[in-house]
């Protein structure tokens, strides 16, 4: 029997340990199974280069609880260790000083801080009060050994009986870690960090693990079905995603993994934090800022690469060269098959836009590099049902859409059935209107206009002479210039709240008879007022400015025009005027219980 204390510059590293991983402290579980891969790993490569003898049998990794004893063991058929081996890799731990290793790391409670400095065995002491290893090598004549500490530099080491290659780890835990002898409470940690570990793991005779997941096979071994099956594996309870990206790199970075397109009904339904991050099969975490794209963290997944750093704080993670690699590569090789979809099959790639297209405007307004790809495959649905890219939209507007400086407008709807009047108005005279009625168009009519050369979206109830709506459409009046004047002068009346402004044209009889519009540039700052958008607060208190255009030629001007009773004249005039406020949106509490009364008060008289 040989005892010693455990070789380290400092009294006791275990309380370090302790201190610094006990917020995470089941990720001991993850450490010390992926240890235990590791060596069956080795067993398979020694085996597969002849020096390793013998038949190896079923490789597997077993664990089990003995509430009796309470302990919780680890045990693996692989390498094993001899007892030099035992001396050399758990009685020397590579630590320049406690001190040093505080003073780098402090404040960082991340628990896979451990991997880093080779501490994963280590980390079994955080939930134990005393250790045993039993281990078997798989060198022919090798005696087995047994290895013992209660977590102070002591330790014990010793030969002892064991007839199978491989190592067991027991934990006798303490009293504030016996959650672990709860199965459920095993389960879930085992679920977690070790689902997809490349050997079998066994937990109460069942295994829990898939050892072969999708993302570690090539593209050309995988069905459609099979990719289908791996995300209800993922995420039993979503529908099945839209389409997948198959990631496999292995220069200048590793990379493997497999990215799904969930979809997404409605914008408020999104949710991010579903793509998983594995190094090599085990699990690590699913908070993959700067690893992906941050418009891509809508996706779904799974990424796996040895490559990233995944022991340091993240402000670190966001500096490191490989990590902006495989963002960018993340980020090519999603608009490489956004465009492979759109070029061969643009039916269903419209069929999806209305979850594709939340991914795309968001990475247009994000990423320059994604912007000039996706330019090609970017398109908008009009107010028909019929989608146009931007260079398709330019050619079949080319000739009506321009405004004074000579830029191309697009003319768009927020709410295709409150502006519906206005759309109507617009394409019964050629004009396209895009529909624009996700939650971040608003932010991206704004990002793009200043990115796209000539081109100004204008939507669709924004001031006629702006939008272009009946610009080309003047009838010759048939009004006086008397009447004119005087139509005018009846709708000039002053409104709380609002800057107004009336002219009086002669349009199509079959035109709307009065016509509110608001300034673009105006309206968009009090938009973003309304949800506390920066310098827009500025717009907030400010009066609406609002536009009448009054359709001189409209039928309901005559009556109007000739009527001898000033009040009704008035009355009507007025509820004129808040229709076409109620078509903005813009009529509401006693103003709004007006029109209300005044219209039944108007039913009345004619009845």
């Amino acid at each position: 029997m040989q005892k010693g204390s455990i070789r380290v510059q400092t009294e006791n590293i275990f309380p370090i340990i302790k201190k610094f991983l006990y917020s995470e402290h089941d990720i001991f579980i993850r450490e010390l199974v992926s240890n235990a891969v590791d060596a069956t790993q080795k067993l398979k490569t020694l085996s597969s280069i002849g020096e390793a003898k013998g038949e190896l049998g079923e490789l597997r990794i077993d664990i089990t609880i003995d509430k009796d004893n309470k302990t919780l063991s680890i045990a693996d058929n692989g390498i094993g260790m001899t007892a030099a081996e035992i001396d050399k890799y758990l009685n020397q731990v590579a630590f320049s000083g406690a001190e040093e290793f505080l003073e780098k790391y402090k404040g960082q409670n991340e628990g896979n801080i451990i991997g880093h400095f080779g501490l994963g065995f280590y980390s079994s002491f955080m939930v134990s009060d005393k250790v045993e290893v039993f281990s078997k090598s798989f060198q022919e004549n090798a005696p087995a050994v047994r290895w013992e500490c209660d977590g102070s530099p002591e330790f014990v080491l010793e030969e002892k009986d064991k007839s199978e290659r491989g190592t067991t780890i027991v934990m006798h835990l303490n009293q504030e870690s016996e959650s672990f002898l709860e199965p459920h409470k095993v389960r879930t940690v085992l679920e977690k960090f070790c689902k997809f570990l490349p050997v079998p793991i066994f937990f109460e005779d069942k295994q829990i693990n898939n050892p072969s997941p999708a993302w570690t096979k090539k593209p050309s071994e995988l069905t459609t079905e099979d990719y289908q099956n791996f995300y209800k594996e993922l995420y039993p309870f979503s529908e099945p995603p839209l389409f997948w990206i198959h990631l496999n790199v292995d220069y200048p970075f590793n990379l493997t993994g497999i990215l799904y397109f969930p979809k997404i009904k409605q914008s408020y339904e999104i949710q991010k934090d579903k793509i998983q991050l594995y190094s090599n099969q085990v699990f690590v975490t699913d908070e993959v800022k700067d690893i992906v794209p941050e418009f891509l963290m809508l996706l779904h997944g799974v990424i796996d690469s040895p490559d990233i750093p995944l022991n340091v704080s993240r402000s670190y993670l966001q500096g490191d060269p490989n990590v902006k690699k495989i963002n960018a590569h993340i980020t090519k090789k999603v608009a490489d098959k956004l465009e492979e979809i759109f070029t061969s099959d643009r039916k269903s790639f419209e069929e999806k836009w209305e979850s594709i297209g939340l991914f795309v405007k968001y990475g247009m307004m994000t990423d320059d590099k994604f912007l000039e790809k996706a330019n090609k495959f970017f398109v908008m649905e009009d107010s028909a049902g019929k989608f146009y890219t931007k260079e398709e939209y330019v050619a079949a507007t080319e000739t009506l859409q321009k405004n004074k400086e000579g830029k191309q407008v697009i003319l768009y709807t927020t709410q295709p059935v409150q502006q519906d009047a206005f759309i109507q108005q617009a394409t019964a005279k050629g004009y396209v209107v895009a529909k624009m009625e996700t939650l971040v168009d608003a932010a991206f009519i704004n990002s793009v206009e200043m990115k796209w050369e000539n081109t100004q979206f204008t939507r669709v109830d924004s001031d006629i002479a702006d939008n272009l709506i009946d610009k080309q459409a003047s009838a010759e009046s048939v009004l006086s210039k008397k009447q004119a004047e005087k139509l005018k002068s009846l709708f000039e009346k002053p409104v709380e709240g609002l800057q107004l402004t009336v002219e009086v044209q002669g349009l199509s009889e079959n035109s709307a008879p009065i016509t509110a519009t608001r300034p673009e540039l105006m309206r968009r700052m009090k938009d973003m007022a309304a949800v506390g958008g920066g310098m827009a607060a500025f717009y907030a208190n400010m009066p609406d400015e609002v536009t009448f255009t009054i359709n001189g030629n409209h039928p309901i001007y005559k009556s109007i025009l000739e009527e001898k009773d000033s009040a009704r004249q008035e009355k009507l005039v007025s509820n004129l005027s808040d229709l076409a406020l109620l078509s903005q949106g813009m009529l509401k509490g006693n103003h709004l219980t007006g029109f209300i009364n005044r219209s039944i008060e108007l039913l009345g008289e004619q009845a």
